[in-house]
């Protein structure tokens, strides 16, 4: 299977890594729904990151989300860099479900996040921005300058996804000669029903366990992102 992935790569042009949680567990990261996965251990964990708690619990909701989603020390692993190596080469965009950025610190640059970023954050009264750093350090709720609660611009729970995100990433996908899928269970919609607009040649999965995706792909791997491009030849 690694050398019908390596010859895949090889003869595509435009392609598109399609990343979930899985992508950054080798950075230090935990997933969401493995047996170590946040959902896993943290019963109402999906509750507290809803809009809905976070308006009327901000303290509760940043108390959880300082300790459980925002790891400061996470560096991108091989997988990141692979990709963002890769761009040098091919025509390559990601898109991606993870919120820590590390697409952007290895170095990809036509990244479209459908959940958003740790890194930006906004005023919700006068919509001044404000880095990870500043929220960090403004105590257990952080407030704006002029009072305002601010928002880290990540996509809730009972949230929808940015439209222009979307699009850019429908269309990404839409042209792609090869749609790549890491580290992602594909159970989280809409962003897990993208795959339905690739019309390319290879469609490939890599990821530790088996997904609803694995019967419709010409290339399924069952193994850590970072090892099985490890395996890999330059391309």
């Amino acid at each position: 299977m690694i050398n019908r992935l390596q010859n895949a790569l090889n003869e595509s042009q435009r392609i598109v890594f399609f990343t979930g949680a899985g992508m950054s567990t080798d950075s230090g990261i935990p997933d969401f729904r493995s047996e170590t996965g946040l959902y896993k251990n943290n019963m109402h964990a999906e509750e507290i990151i809803s809009h809905s708690y976070f308006m009327s619990d901000p303290e509760g909701f940043y108390e959880f989300y300082k300790e459980k989603m925002v790891f400061t020390e996470a560096r991108p692993n091989y997988g990141h860099e692979f990709i963002a190596k890769l761009q040098d080469r091919k025509d390559v965009r990601v898109v991606t479900q993870n919120i820590d950025g590390l697409h952007q610190m290895a170095g990809s640059k036509e990244v479209y996040e459908l959940h958003g970023s740790i890194h930006r954050n906004y005023c919700m009264r006068c919509h001044k921005f404000y880095s990870l750093a500043d929220i960090l350090n403004k105590g257990k709720v952080p407030y704006c300058d002029c009072g305002g609660l601010i928002k880290p611009d990540v996509v809730l729970y009972e949230e929808g996804l940015d439209y222009e995100t979307i699009d850019k990433a429908v269309d990404a996908i839409r042209k792609a000669d090869m749609l790549v899928i890491l580290g992602t269970s594909l159970v989280v919609y809409p962003a897990a029903g993208f795959i339905n607009y690739f019309r390319g040649d290879h469609l490939a999965i890599i990821n530790k366990s088996q997904t609803a995706a694995d019967d419709r792909c010409d290339i399924v791997i069952h193994d850590s992102i970072s090892d099985t491009f490890r395996k890999l030849k330059d391309i």
